[in-house]
C-alpha cells in the first residue's frame, strides 16, 4: 500500500472524525412551535424525526471512519473486509472509510 495514500487517508479520516464528533456533540435545538394546530405539531414531529435520522447516519459514518483508522493502525487498511483483496486506490482516495472493494460492495447492495 502506497504510504502517501495511507497518510492522506489518515488525515482525511481524522478531520472527518473531528467534524462529526463536533456535530454530534452540539445540542440540537428545536424551535418551539405552538401545538394549537395539528399542522404545526406534525411539522415539529417530522423535523424531529429527520434530525434523528441524520444523527443516526452520522453515527454510522463515524463508525466507518473509526474502523478505517483502526485498519490503518493494524496494517489492514486498503484490504477488502469481505474478500481480502486490495481495494482500488482510486476508491480509497474518494472514500477512505471504504471497507470493501467495488465488487463486494456491489454484491452486497443487490
Amino acid at each position: 500500500m502506497n504510504p502517501q495514500l495511507v497518510e492522506n487517508a489518515r488525515r482525511t479520516l481524522e478531520a472527518e472524525r473531528a467534524r462529526i464528533r463536533l456535530e454530534l456533540s452540539e445540542e440540537v435545538e428545536h424551535p418551539r412551535v405552538a401545538h394549537g394546530a395539528q399542522t404545526a405539531a406534525a411539522t415539529e414531529v417530522s423535523e424531529s424525526q429527520r434530525g434523528q435520522q441524520l444523527r443516526e447516519r452520522e453515527e454510522q459514518h463515524l463508525g466507518l471512519i473509526e474502523g478505517a483508522l483502526r485498519r490503518i493502525e493494524t496494517g489492514n487498511f486498503g484490504l477488502c473486509q469481505t474478500c481480502g483483496k486490495p481495494i482500488a486506490p482510486e476508491r480509497l482516495e474518494a472514500l477512505p472509510w471504504a471497507n470493501d472493494c467495488v465488487a463486494c460492495h456491489s454484491k452486497r447492495r443487490r
